[in-house]
């Protein structure tokens, strides 16, 4: 299987997840401005949305979408327990933490990477940013993980879009929970082990 990712985007988190349950997949990098891979290949025919992540299967399908990507690559190793059994009200929650990230978090981080967007609307959704992560801090304050004990694929997306907010100057420093767990996931050496393969950090042990 092939990972196509840009260093630090969402793609991330499936490459975190692919890692964490031992699946094997080839990295391809994608450059998202140019809709180029490293090899120049055209982005756009691989995937007409023209996004990260994208996971090309062995058979040649391809299936985008953070959410589904993970769930996906969780489930080729349902030991590795990155996402509860299908059917169960386990695996009901995880797909609505996953959705709420999406659509909350990582859709609130969008407008802040644009330049061109207007102050007010840049303070609206740092407001809207802080309120949601206030609701993750209450949830982190009771247990581990945002599931319980376990570290899952929800955990490796919470912490791929929190990783941004530095980068467009949102103060999340009222959030000691969030702090903290930002810090379990960032020392798990199979995150490191992702983030050093991006280039997102050095080797570690040097």
């Amino acid at each position: 299987m092939k990972l196509y990712y840009s260093p630090g985007a969402c793609s991330l988190s499936p490459h975190i997840v692919a890692r964490e349950a031992g699946v094997a997949v080839e990295l391809v990098k994608v450059d998202l401005k140019a809709k180029r891979t490293e090899s120049g290949a055209d982005f756009l025919q691989i995937n007409p949305k023209g996004s990260v992540p994208a996971l090309q299967l062995d058979d040649g399908e391809l299936l985008t979408e953070g959410p589904a990507i993970v769930q996906y690559l969780a489930d080729l190793k349902p030991e590795s327990g990155l996402a509860p059994a299908n059917g169960t009200l386990a695996r009901y929650r995880l797909q609505e933490l996953l959705g709420f990230i999406n659509s909350e978090l990582h859709k609130g981080y969008s407008p802040l990477f644009n330049p061109a967007t207007p102050e007010g609307v840049r303070s609206e959704r740092k407001a809207a940013l802080s309120r949601h992560y206030a609701l993750l801090e209450q949830r982190l304050a009771k247990q581990s993980w945002l599931l319980g004990d376990e570290f899952s694929a929800a955990d490796a997306y919470l912490f791929t879009v929190t990783n941004w907010a530095g980068h467009v100057d949102l103060d999340l420093s009222q959030f000691g929970t969030i702090a903290a767990f930002q810090q379990r996931v960032a020392k798990r050496p199979l995150v490191q082990a992702a983030m050093q393969a991006e280039g997102l950090i050095s080797n570690v042990s040097a």
